[in-house]
């Protein structure tokens, strides 16, 4: 079952999520949906969606071991069509269960993490980069904050939400910094007249520490603790 740390249910609050699932080389996938509608702006490391722009869903798929397509964000796009989702969206994927997703919620902010921290380590390393991407493991991160941010207070946030993801590791006794391939997707409201535009999102300032806080106890109930 979900792990939840004082959060709303999968069907309510801001994270409404759908759980879906589908057949794929006769493997059973599952995939979290948040169908997020208008009104929403996004900041996204992700394959399909990525950047800042607004957004009205948010895709998190698992897909098998050993993924070797080259086409990700066209595969992603074809598992959101199926679902019946149109529009600009975000796609996430991992190899992880995510099924087993943390959430969390801290006066206002709601989080969801999945995690599969099989290959994981610091980012520095010594290692040289690859140009392609990597094999998806993965610890994902959905957040909604339920007010307007700059582009600079939401590129702030996906800061202030990857600092709260490698605090809740090395809690839960990793000696890492994340996966090579961890990826985040942090949600803001679209300004209506009136509405006032929020300029920080660290880890001191209003909303950032409330989104820290939900991040973070979001992946501490994702992620299983070290043996």
């Amino acid at each position: 079952m979900p792990a939840s740390i004082a959060a709303p249910s999968a069907t309510t609050g801001l994270l409404r999520l759908r759980h879906l699932t589908r057949t794929e080389d006769g493997e059973l996938l599952q995939a979290l949906l948040w169908r997020a509608g208008p009104g929403w702006r996004m900041a996204s490391s992700a394959l399909l969606g990525g950047g800042i722009a607004e957004r009205t869903w948010v895709l998190n798929a698992q897909v098998a071991h050993g993924y070797r397509r080259t086409d990700p964000a066209a595969h992603l796009a074809g598992i959101a069509r199926a679902a019946g989702v149109d529009g600009e969206g975000v796609g996430l994927m991992t190899a992880a269960d995510v099924s087993a997703y943390g959430r969390a919620y801290d006066d206002g902010v709601e989080a969801v993490a999945t995690a599969g921290i099989a290959v994981r380590g610091w980012a520095a390393s010594p290692q040289e980069g690859t140009v392609g991407p990597e094999a998806p493991g993965t610890i994902n991160i959905i957040a909604a904050v339920p007010v307007a941010l700059t582009d600079a207070a939401l590129v702030n946030a996906v800061a202030t939400a990857t600092e709260a993801k490698v605090q809740a590791l090395l809690e839960a006794g990793y000696d890492c910094s994340g996966t090579p391939t961890d990826a985040v997707c942090v949600a803001a409201r679209v300004p209506r007249p009136g509405d006032e535009t929020h300029l920080f999102a660290g880890p001191r300032s209003l909303w950032g520490a409330r989104l820290a806080r939900a991040v973070h106890q979001a992946v501490r109930a994702a992620v299983p603790a070290s043996p």
